[in-house]
């Protein structure tokens, strides 16, 4: 059974994101959920941006580095949000990854000036009305990350997925889910 690494959004490691990540582990695999914060939250997602940019990118692409350098590198890596970047900072630094998930964003390897590895597939879940949508990155991601599945639900609350949160819309969130349990259950088979 593959392993994931769950990064966190820009509210930091939730009791919500550690939820959303209990939903993963009904199956019995290991999840991993790096605090990038080291212990600090914010309830508003413009407020967890503010901190990142205060302290800037770099210092979060190299804690989720140091955070997955002791793990296997066949797992699958997940973000939420700000979270995708750093999953997706993995999958392009640490060759072996058996795929890639990310909630409420896409990413666009031009980024990083980078190309996605051939063989590691990839699923985006967006709500069509989330204010912080990137299009443009959501296109990138179809067109650039070979077999990328994009999907955009009916929604509009950024962290649409995550349970208890006030964005959180229950029948996108719900179908979302499944996607994801159904990547990485499709995940497993493949060995």
């Amino acid at each position: 059974m593959v392993d994931v690494v769950l990064f966190h959004h820009s509210g930091g490691l939730t009791p919500d994101v550690h939820a959303f990540a209990d939903l993963l582990r009904v199956t019995g695999r290991t999840v991993h959920t790096p605090d990038l914060f080291d212990g600090a939250t914010f309830a508003d997602v413009a407020d967890g941006v503010a901190h990142v940019e205060a302290l800037g990118e770099a210092v979060f692409a190299r804690r989720a580095a140091e955070a997955v350098e002791d793990l296997p590198v066949d797992v699958v890596y997940g973000g939420v949000s700000f979270g995708a970047a750093r999953a997706a900072e993995q999958v392009l630094a640490r060759p072996g990854a058996r795929g890639a998930f990310f909630l409420s964003g896409a990413v666009a390897p031009s980024w990083w000036g980078a190309t996605w590895p051939p063989g590691v597939p990839a699923q985006a879940h967006v709500a069509d009305g989330d204010p912080w949508r990137e299009v443009d990155a959501e296109q990138e991601f179809s067109t650039d990350v070979p077999g990328a599945e994009l999907f955009v639900y009916p929604a509009t609350g950024h962290l649409f997925a995550e349970p208890g949160h006030p964005d959180h819309e229950p029948a996108a969130a719900a179908v979302a889910t499944q996607r994801v349990l159904a990547f990485l259950a499709a995940l497993d088979a493949v060995g």
